[in-house]
């Protein structure tokens, strides 16, 4: 049997465990860094757990770690735990605040192309775990619009991308939604794109950003994006991530935790209106798939 045909052979194992059970999969994005896009995700996570889910956040920005700083929690094991050393998934979730789990991707993604075949099953087989633990996986991406952004954002359902007024993060935005727009096509797959326009003054403001961003990528991409909700500009937010707290625990009453309550609702009632969930373990299939075969 040739390394092709094992590797299709996991992928319809993994199918059939994803059947059983799927975590609905949410790529939170940004087209620059610095503007919120982690904070977004951890408090995100927090006011979805308080909904009574099972929200697990997968940390793929390798280089900075941004969760791990946000919930000032430092994991034990990382993703190359999995697959070099054979733990199970279980093993290296980290528990933050609200009972959020957290993954540290470590280097075990970005070496998926020199992985032999009894490492990416372990990793598949431990992804399909993951499926079976978590309601919502929120994958929180690098910034910009590297391959290695893009291999995940590409082939997740659900897309959430934030930026801010300021001209040059509207731009890389634009950048990010064309990348994955000529990605997409290519693999025949879309997402759902909802942008979040953070550290906006008022609702006009953030609708402002919105239709410019919409607007273009209606005009030279053919692509229509939706809205999630604002998240204004609150200084308790910056209190909070000195702290090392997410501003949903630390200040519940602040705008920013109110702007952020609503996008969970939100995203409660999309997925009333959307229930089909492709689950991760789908999500790292084809992004093995797609880079060894």
């Amino acid at each position: 049997m040739d390394q092709a045909q094992q590797l299709r052979n996991i992928i319809k194992m993994n199918r059939k465990k994803e059947e059983e059970k799927r975590a609905r999969v949410i790529a939170v994005t940004s087209g620059k860094g610095g503007v919120g896009k982690s904070s977004v995700t951890t408090n995100l996570a927090v006011a979805l757990a308080g909904h009574g889910k099972k929200v697990v956040i997968f940390d793929a920005d390798f280089g900075l770690a941004n969760v791990e700083v946000m919930f000032g929690k430092m994991p034990e094991f990382t993703l190359n735990d999995v697959v070099f050393k054979g733990r199970s998934m279980s093993d290296i979730i980290t528990e933050g605040p609200a009972g959020v789990g957290f993954i540290s991707g470590g280097s075990g993604v970005v070496a998926m192309n020199n992985l032999n075949d009894f490492q990416r099953t372990l990793l598949l087989n431990g992804l399909a775990e993951l499926d079976s633990l978590a309601d919502i996986v929120l994958i929180d991406t690098a910034a910009g619009v590297s391959s290695g952004v893009m291999d995940f954002v590409a082939y997740c359902p659900e897309v959430l991308l934030v930026t801010t007024p300021d001209p040059s993060s509207l731009t890389d935005a634009y950048s990010l939604v064309k990348a994955l727009t000529l990605r997409q096509a290519r693999e025949a797959v879309r997402s759902k794109v909802k942008v979040i326009p953070n550290r906006v003054k008022n609702e006009k403001e953030g609708e402002a950003v919105y239709q410019k961003l919409n607007t273009v990528a209606r005009r030279f991409l053919g692509t229509e994006l939706s809205m999630l909700g604002n998240i204004y500009y609150d200084t308790n937010l910056e209190r909070a991530v000195r702290a090392q707290k997410p501003v949903t625990l630390a200040y519940p009453d602040s705008k920013a935790s109110m702007a952020i309550s609503n996008m969970a609702y939100a995203l409660l009632d999309i997925q009333d209106k959307y229930p089909k969930k492709h689950g991760i373990s789908y999500l790292f299939s084809k992004l093995i798939s797609v880079r060894n075969l």
